[in-house]
């Protein structure tokens, strides 16, 4: 990348949350950022508060293409480059695989994945001319674990990482490097908009987002550091490094530690 006065970074669903974070980690280093969100207000807000100047805020709702195209040729025009773009907005859905409704699993594969895929499409080719920059993919630990109970966001989660390797082969002959972030859980406003199928999965998902111990500005940091020394798989959590390391070179005994979440989950049920 380049000199770090100009660099600028752009990410999606940043008016909250961990998306917030990362803009205000960037903003101290001394990048512009374009603060994006589907509530203009919330985006506005965020960016007037970020140190340093040169920042901005544009209203996106990720799953309109026309919107994304927008956005670039501002980027374009305002900026002249783009360093980095994070796609990040996303929302949760908890329920096995036949209990979630099909409405709510196009809700979850709109957002989470094809917001993810049009953000790059749309961005692809500013990355290819200019032969630099960075983009990292928001998907979560549900997409790796291939935990029950939450089928249709592990899903759509597990897709973004399969993209951002293919993506990650695709832009390296253009020294564009590509990096996949999945977190487990981290206090967020996520589960406000939660769709399951009782209201039992979103307080469980609050308690161990409180329980946690990682926040919005530790994962932040993790991304930061990533575009200094890049690196392709972020994991956030230490216990989400053993587990990955476990279900790769021991998947039968990961998979026995699967079921016994599973049978938690079927004395619970009625």
């Amino acid at each position: 990348m380049r000199d770090s006065e100009s660099r600028v970074a752009v990410i999606s669903g940043a008016g909250s949350g961990l998306g917030a974070a990362m803009a205000a980690r960037f903003a101290v280093a001394g990048w512009r950022v374009v603060v994006t969100d589907q509530h203009l207000e919330r985006a506005e807000q965020v960016a007037a508060a970020l140190p340093g100047a040169g920042h901005a805020a544009r209203m996106l709702d990720v799953t309109v293409a026309d919107q994304w195209r927008d956005l670039v040729k501002y980027v374009e025009g305002e900026f002249g480059r783009v360093d980095l773009l994070i796609n990040n907005a996303g929302v949760a859905t908890g329920g096995m695989l036949g209990d979630t409704p099909l409405e709510d699993w196009r809700w979850v594969l709109e957002i989470n994945l094809m917001g993810v895929v049009t953000g790059c499409h749309v961005f692809v080719e500013t990355f290819r001319a200019q032969r630099f920059g960075h983009i990292v993919n928001v998907a979560s630990w549900a997409g790796l674990a291939g935990a029950p109970g939450i089928n249709s966001y592990g899903t759509a989660k597990a897709a973004v990482i399969a993209l951002s390797e293919m993506l990650r082969a695709e832009l390296k002959p253009f020294d564009v490097e590509v990096s996949v972030l999945c977190p487990a859980f981290v206090k967020t406003a996520l589960t406000q908009t939660m769709r399951a199928p009782d209201a039992g999965y979103a307080q469980r998902v609050q308690r161990w987002m409180e329980r946690s111990g990682i926040t919005a500005e530790d994962v932040a940091e993790t991304v930061y550091q990533a575009t200094r020394k890049p690196q392709f798989l972020l994991l956030t959590h230490p216990d989400t490094r053993w587990h990955y390391r476990l279900k790769r070179y021991f998947p039968a005994l990961y998979f026995r530690i699967l079921m016994r979440s599973m049978r938690k989950m079927m004395r619970k049920q009625p």
